[in-house]
C-alpha cells in the first residue's frame, strides 16, 4: 500500500537575527517520490487502484519534479505512466536529468506542443484526451486536485500548533491549500509564489474556505524558474551556514523572501515560524 511508506518529517531548526526558526524537511521523506509530491500523489494512486486503474496520465513541463515523483510512485506501486511533456521540441533533445529519469522509471513520454498543453484543464481537451487514452487516471498538472489538498492537510501535525506563521512556496496551490485546511484558527499562513502574478490567490481560494492566508510573487526572480546572481548567491550562502540543501525553483525562493521579511522588519520577533521545505531537489541546476 502507498501509505505504507514512512511519513515521519522531521524538523530542523536554523537562527536568523536572534529569531528561531524551524524547518520541517519534507525533502527527508523519500529520495525520489519528494516533498510535497509524496502527500499529493498518496492518495491519488490510492483512488486509482481502489479504482480499477493500472496507467495514470499526468502533465508536467521538461523540469517538473512532479513528473519525476510520478514516474518513481507509479513503478513503485506497479501502474504505468504516462507524461504529457509541455513542448514539442524536447523530442528532438536529449533528455536532461528530470525526464531522464522519468523515463528510466518507465513514464512514457508524450511531448505537445506549449499551445496545447495551455488547454489542459478544459473540457473539450480533457475530453478528447479520456477519449485518445481512456484506460488512464488522470492526475493535474502539479498533482493538484481535492485529493492532494486532502493529502498535504497531513503535512502538519499537532505539534505545529504552536507556530503562529506558516511559509511555503506555491506553485499550483495544492500543497498550500492543504496546509490552510489543517492550520489552527491562530495561526497565518505566508506563500511565496514561484510564478509572477496574483492568479494563484484565486487558485488557492477555490480550493479554501478560509481566509487566513496570503500569497506573495515578489521573490519568484520574474517568474517560474527563472533565478537571479543574487538568488543562488542566497542559496549558497545558506547551505554552507546551515547544510541543509536548496534549489532555486520553489524553496530557495521562499527562504530568501522571508529572511527578506525579517530584515525589513515586517516579521516580529515574537513570532514564532515554521517553513516548509517542499523538496524538488532533482530540479537543482546550479
Amino acid at each position: 500500500m502507498f501509505d505504507s511508506i514512512t511519513q515521519q518529517v522531521p524538523d530542523q531548526h536554523i537562527e536568523y537575527r536572534h529569531q528561531r526558526i524551524s524547518i520541517k524537511r519534507l525533502d527527508l521523506i523519500h529520495p525520489q517520490i519528494s516533498g510535497n509530491k509524496f502527500f499529493k500523489l498518496k492518495y491519488n494512486l490510492l483512488a486509482a487502484r481502489q479504482q480499477g486503474f493500472e496507467k495514470v496520465l499526468t502533465f508536467g513541463g521538461a523540469y517538473s519534479n512532479h513528473i519525476a515523483a510520478t514516474a518513481f510512485a507509479a513503478h513503485k506501486f506497479g501502474f504505468q505512466s504516462l507524461g504529457m511533456i509541455r513542448g514539442e521540441e524536447l523530442a528532438q533533445r536529449p533528455f536532461n536529468p528530470t525526464l531522464a529519469t522519468a523515463q528510466q522509471f518507465g513514464m512514457q513520454l508524450e511531448f505537445i506542443s506549449r499551445n496545447a498543453y495551455r488547454q489542459k484543464d478544459q473540457p473539450d481537451f480533457l475530453q478528447h484526451l479520456q477519449q485518445q487514452y481512456p484506460d488512464f487516471y488522470l492526475i493535474p498538472e502539479g498533482g493538484t486536485n481535492a485529493l492532494a489538498v486532502q493529502g498535504c492537510r497531513e503535512i502538519l501535525t499537532a505539534e505545529d500548533a504552536q507556530f503562529d506563521l506558516i511559509c511555503c512556496a506555491v506553485g499550483t496551490g495544492g500543497t498550500f491549500a492543504g496546509l490552510i485546511e489543517a492550520s489552527q484558527q491562530h495561526q497565518q499562513l505566508l506563500g511565496f509564489s514561484a510564478l509572477k502574478g496574483d492568479f494563484l490567490t484565486h487558485e488557492v481560494a477555490q480550493l479554501t474556505t478560509k481566509c487566513n492566508w496570503r500569497i506573495l510573487d515578489d521573490y519568484c526572480c520574474g517568474g517560474y524558474a527563472k533565478t537571479t546572481p543574487e538568488l543562488i548567491q542566497f542559496i549558497q550562502a545558506f547551505e554552507q551556514r546551515y547544510n541543509i540543501p536548496l534549489e532555486q525553483v520553489y524553496t530557495g525562493k521562499m527562504l530568501r523572501g522571508i529572511f527578506d521579511l525579517i530584515d525589513q522588519d515586517k516579521i516580529g520577533p515574537d513570532q514564532k515560524i515554521l517553513l516548509i521545505h517542499t523538496g524538488g531537489l532533482q530540479g537543482r541546476a546550479f
